[in-house]
């Protein structure tokens, strides 16, 4: 019976990560040619529509093989507030995937080098999603950005945590909070696994079942000072990402958390989002 769940725990890790290959790619291949078809505003809509649509069948499917849970309603609460920035920890390479899949109108920060991969990039640019580089460039595009309605997915620590409980933040999101004068929403990611941290590879198989439970944390105002700002930040994600002794079961989840540490981790550079 063991060797029976483990198999079936294998099955179900190769098996969600080729979906997402064939999700992702079947998307590029649709949005390769609508790219220079589409209007910019209409593409842009109905880029970041998809990629919602595409991102909440991966997390649906990975549900129903009752080996990962996801409690990821909190964000709904979201879909029809005023432009803001989602500030989000960091611990897997699934962040953004959860966090996208629940909300219809998000820019994503991302790598330069991610705009030109065959899996996500085609569908990025169709999205308008934005290179974290140069700096100044991500600054005045995201703060244009807003002024369609949407929100901005920013990860503010920068890679995915190397340092317990937080790394240094990264000042891009106070510098694009600035010139928007948009809020900043802080988010929380807990999670039961180390899957997809920083330095796990691809295809090793966690400790099953796994479970994720996003909470809102702390709204922002706009920020008057820079400075000030990044320390009050990441003085608030560093005192609430203390380990907890005993973690609250995830609402819904299919799984309870175990009676351990629950890893709340880390962000991206330029708040880059590692998908």
């Amino acid at each position: 019976m063991k060797l029976l769940l483990m198999g079936y725990d294998y099955l179900v890790l190769y098996l969600g990560l080729l979906w997402l290959g064939l999700l992702t790619l079947g998307w590029t291949l649709v949005a390769v040619p609508l790219y220079p078809l589409l209007p910019a505003r209409y593409a842009m809509h109905l880029g970041r529509y998809a990629i919602m649509t595409l991102f909440r069948t991966y997390i649906a499917s990975l549900s129903v093989s009752r080996r990962c849970s996801f409690d990821l309603t909190e964000l709904d609460a979201l879909r029809n507030e005023a432009p803001l920035i989602i500030a989000p920890n960091h611990p897997s390479l699934l962040d953004a995937v959860m966090i996208i899949s629940r909300l219809p109108n998000v820019a994503c920060v991302m790598k330069s080098e991610l705009m030109n991969n065959i899996f996500l990039g085609a569908g990025a640019r169709l999205a308008r999603y934005i290179r974290n580089e140069p700096v100044r460039q991500m600054v005045l595009q995201a703060s244009e950005d807003f002024k369609t309605g949407s929100h901005l997915l920013l990860f503010p620590e920068g890679t995915r945590t190397t340092r317990q409980p937080i790394n240094a933040l990264k000042g891009s999101i106070a510098l694009i909070a600035m010139q928007a004068q948009v809020p900043v929403q802080a988010v929380l990611i807990e999670t039961n696994s180390p899957y997809l941290s920083k330095g796990w590879p691809l295809f090793r198989k966690p400790t099953m079942p796994v479970s994720y439970k996003i909470r809102l944390g702390k709204r922002f105002d706009p920020p008057e000072n820079a400075h000030r700002f990044m320390e009050e930040l990441e003085c608030y994600f560093s005192e609430i990402l203390k380990p907890t002794l005993q973690p609250v079961p995830a609402q819904g989840s299919l799984f309870p958390m175990p009676t351990q540490n629950v890893a709340i981790l880390g962000f991206n550079p330029h708040g880059t989002p590692l998908l």
